[in-house]
């Protein structure tokens, strides 16, 4: 059952856009910033001293006609492994960040139908804070259980989250790396094109958030160009010390090449590269042409052998012919 919540907290957030024009929202209820208007400041934008405390309040608004129930907690911001969405760590894990420096004035809130009730919180960053962005969220969770679909009929609850981007003083260090770059050549088993999958995970080693982008560069032999294109899996943001998988198809590879690939990734003041190459040979017919060549080699060598043999035995019977009549001469 928590597995199913868990996944269903981290797809929400992961799935509201970089820069809405709207609170963060999934029909039946909405969080987001006080402010003057609703939509001017749908994320928390927070700047803090190490040691500062910060206050704010957060709005939860139901858009239902009955009264809903929420838990109400400070989280831990990630990107998810498989496609680099931002998620949150559930009210159960561990928090380092946002999710351990934030209280809230109450955990659990009642909405009438159509109303909105505001909570105050507090954010204290520690003396000893890492200087740099610490991203997380203020979650409303909807404690009921929902039933799901499929065969497994797991249970789900649902939550939606305003997003805290709290940035602490010091040197802002942005930094990029690439790494574990791989590639899954497949050929035909004839003649044609091929296809490779690149594979390579993009890590943010700074602490401030980066909008990277990452290019996909092939050179073949001589240094001819194969492919150059922009990466089109790269995920929005990549927060600090966050690391995603990332994977690149490439169709119409060379059918007899060595290619030389390339992926560069660049953020602001950060950028990082990694290499590596595969050969593109066409197996099959590569294997046919060379038992061709050892069986026209085979029958030349019989060929040549058989001729020898000939030849031999030729000779030895001249040469007995030979004997004979020099026998004969010395008779008569």
């Amino acid at each position: 059952m928590r597995k199913a919540c868990v996944v269903l907290v981290s797809l929400w957030l992961a799935l509201v856009p970089v820069v809405p024009a709207r609170a963060a929202d999934n029909g039946s209820w909405s969080v987001y910033p006080v402010a003057a208007q609703a939509a001017a400041r749908p994320y928390f934008y927070l700047s803090a001293d190490p040691g500062q405390t910060l206050t704010d309040k957060v709005a939860v608004q139901n858009r239902t006609g009955e009264p809903l129930t929420f838990r109400l907690y400070a989280a831990d911001a990630y990107n998810t492994p498989r496609d680099g969405g931002f998620a949150v760590r559930t009210a159960d894990e561990t928090m380092r960040g946002v999710g351990a420096w934030a209280r809230l004035a109450r955990s659990r809130i009642t909405v009438p139908g159509h109303r909105t009730v505001t909570v105050p919180f507090t954010l204290r960053v520690p003396t000893g804070a890492q200087p740099g962005d610490h991203p997380g969220a203020i979650v409303a969770l909807d404690e009921r259980i929902a039933p799901g679909g499929g065969k497994l009929a797991l249970g789900i609850r649902r939550a939606v989250g305003a997003r805290v981007y709290l940035r602490v003083s010091g040197p802002a260090l942005p930094a990029l790396a690439v790494s574990r770059l791989s590639v899954g050549h497949h050929r035909p088993l004839l003649f044609g094109t091929g296809t490779a999958t690149v594979s390579y995970t993009l890590r943010n080693t700074g602490n401030v958030t980066l909008r990277p982008s990452a290019e996909l560069t092939a050179r073949g032999l001589f240094g001819r160009t194969l492919l150059e294109r922009r990466a089109a899996r790269v995920p929005a943001e990549l927060l600090p010390g966050q690391s995603v998988r990332l994977t690149e198809t490439w169709r119409g590879t060379p059918v007899l090449d060595r290619a030389a690939i390339t992926v560069s990734a660049r953020a602001q003041g950060a950028s990082a590269s990694a290499g590596a190459s595969f050969y593109a040979v066409p197996w099959l017919p590569l294997v046919v042409l060379v038992v061709l060549v050892c069986v026209v080699v085979a029958v030349v060598i019989v060929w040549r052998m058989r001729s020898r043999s000939g030849e031999r035995t030729a000779t030895r019977r001249d040469r007995r012919f030979a004997v004979r009549r020099g026998l004969r001469d010395q008779g008569q």
